[in-house]
Order: structure tokens, then C-alpha cells, then sequence
């Protein structure tokens, strides 16, 4: 261990080796906790995202009362907060029930009246609400290289990474005929056509007759 005067003590560098990549965060971290189940020392592994770029996801369309509405719930979580942390100083059931109504109830007010006023003062510029995340093209899952060969191993069962590119075999020529004597890589004899008996010469005797 190495103290850094700004962050405190930090990890010696490891060196690192590339195990398997995904297109998603979720696979990635499934390929991490399946090497943690099986013993693995997941302290020396890492998940690097790269390609990273910026992700706005539009929930629906923002008017200046959807605005209000949406600060009214926040406000109101916001005096429940404030209400249950100022009756810890009450004595009493009742004021310690009031307070936290009344807080809840400004909360809301407040919430609401800033929802309306901060939409409507945008113009009409941005008339939907989002969500942003941070995400990445690819995600790479790293291992000490003292222990690639056994997160490989490991992962055999059932990962498959991402990226595997499989390679079709040429096309065959034909199902090829092999004797069972032929040794394999080797072309069989050609078979060669059954010759004819010839016919013996007959022979007679004085007489004329065929023997």
C-alpha cells in the first residue's frame, strides 16, 4: 500500500490483463460475480467502459402544471423531512402531529410555487422532462494476467463473450467415398471392371465330335 497525500492510501498498481468484453454494464458484472462464486480473486479484477457518451432519456411531455405538480411532491417529501426532525423537540403527541402536517403542507406550496415559476420562466425552450446517464460503447472485464488462464477456465461453463466471432467452415466438395482400408487422407483405388472369362478353344477328335 501507498499513501497519496490527496486521496490517502491507494493500491499498488496490478498489471491487468484482458478477459472478455460486453455491450452492456449488466453482463459485464454477471461475469464478475460468477468468477466471485467460484472462489476467484475478483480484488484484482476491473470493468473499463469505453467509448463513453451521453444518454438522454425523455420521460414525457413537461407543461407549467405537470411542472407545479412535480414540485409539489417533491416539496412535500421535503417538509415530511424537515417536520419529522423538528418534532423530535416537541413534548407532546399533538404538536409533534401538527408540526409535521404544517410542514408538509408549506413544503408543497413551496415545491409547487417553484415547479410553476422555474418552467414558465424558460419559454417554452424545453417543454419535456429527462433523464441522463452516463454510458458506455463497450465494457471490458480485466483480470491480473498471473490469473488469466484460470478466469478463463471459469468462464467456459456459461459465458459467452460478446464480441465472439464465429467462423464458418469452407464449403464442402461432396461426401467423398473411402474404402474401410483406406487410410484417411488418402484416395481410394479406382475399381476397375471385372474381366470377361475367355473362352478356351474346344477341341475334337478324328471323329468330329466336341470333347
Amino acid at each position: 500500500m501507498f499513501d497519496s497525500p490527496a486521496t490517502g492510501p491507494v493500491s499498488p498498481a496490478v498489471d491487468r490483463r484482458l478477459l472478455v468484453s460486453y455491450d452492456n454494464y449488466t453482463a459485464a458484472q454477471k461475469a464478475v460475480d460468477t468468477l466471485s462464486d467460484a472462489g476467484f480473486p475478483v480484488e484484482t479484477s476491473a470493468i473499463v467502459g469505453s467509448d463513453l457518451r451521453l444518454e438522454e432519456t425523455v420521460t414525457g411531455r413537461l407543461t407549467n402544471g405537470r411542472a407545479a405538480l412535480m414540485g409539489l411532491v417533491s416539496g412535500a417529501v421535503f417538509g415530511l423531512i424537515v417536520g419529522l426532525f423538528l418534532g423530535l423537540f416537541t413534548s407532546t403527541t399533538t404538536s409533534f402531529i401538527g408540526l409535521v402536517l404544517w410542514s408538509i403542507l408549506w413544503g408543497a406550496i413551496a415545491g409547487a410555487a417553484f415547479g410553476f415559476t422555474s418552467h414558465a420562466f424558460t419559454g417554452g425552450t424545453r417543454d419535456f422532462s429527462s433523464r441522463s446517464s452516463i454510458v458506455a460503447g463497450r465494457y471490458d472485464v480485466l483480470v491480473a494476467a498471473s490469473a488469466l488462464e484460470q478466469a478463463q477456465a471459469l468462464l467456459q461453463g456459461g459465458l459467452q463473450p460478446a464480441d465472439t466471432v464465429v467462423v464458418q467452415r469452407p464449403p464442402s466438395a461432396g461426401p467423398a467415398t473411402t474404402s474401410p482400408l483406406t487410410p484417411p487422407g488418402e484416395t481410394p483405388p479406382a475399381e476397375t471392371e471385372p474381366q470377361r472369362p475367355v473362352d478356351a478353344p474346344r477341341l475334337s477328335d478324328r471323329g468330329g465330335r466336341t470333347l
